[in-house]
């Protein structure tokens, strides 16, 4: 039987909504038919240690945690933890990154530096990658913590999925009086893809 479990792994730092972004995604593509697993690594700190979740579907998956090499979309919150997580990425896989870098504990208090032209890095080591301003569209919607459900606006033009289950799963899953923000955000960030990447 063909091996149809398709990877997407989650990368960011704590107090960026990860979580939620994984929550959402694993229910709508539960909605559209797939057995799908998640699983979730918290850093050392509730804000701003590495978290990362693990999203697999398909028609029958057997384990919740990627191997090195084998995620089919990194999904990168930040940029740092973006390039971090690139080994984690297949050959041809795909990267959608928030354009934004969170400064790591050591790099703020100056004992240690942010890499130099991580967005140059990151191109050349996956020359299709999509960078998505999430905080410039997060204010523009109305709240600065929508980052994430920008980016998981950017990261449905990559999954065939239909918009109504998206719309059905945010109004579900998040809460009515932060409801319209986050819809608006949601949408900026599927927008902000001009052009839409082969689905998977």
């Amino acid at each position: 039987m063909t091996n149809d479990v398709r990877n997407i792994l989650l990368a960011g730092v704590g107090g960026q909504g990860i979580l939620l972004a994984s929550e959402l995604l694993a229910e709508v593509l539960l909605l559209a038919g797939y057995d799908v697993k998640k699983s979730e690594i918290h850093g050392m700190s509730q804000r701003g240690g590495s978290v990362t979740s693990h999203v697999r579907y398909g028609s029958n998956v057997l384990s919740p945690l990627i191997k090195q090499g084998d995620a089919d979309i990194l999904f990168g919150f930040e940029l740092l933890e973006t390039y971090r997580y690139l080994p984690m990425l297949r050959r041809g896989g795909d990267v959608f990154a928030n354009n934004q870098s969170i400064l790591p504990a050591p790099v703020a208090i100056g004992t240690a530096e942010y890499p130099h032209e991580i967005q140059n890095k990151i191109r050349h080591a996956c020359p299709d990658t999509h960078f998505v301003d999430g905080l410039t569209l997060a204010c523009q919607s109305g709240h600065p913590r929508t980052v994430n459900m920008v980016l998981l606006g950017a990261l449905s033009t990559a999954l065939n999925i239909p918009h109504t289950l998206w719309n059905e799963t945010i109004t579900e899953k998040v809460p009515q009086q932060l409801l319209q923000e986050n819809q608006f955000a949601f949408q900026l960030g599927r927008n902000s893809q001009a052009m839409t990447p082969e689905t998977i």
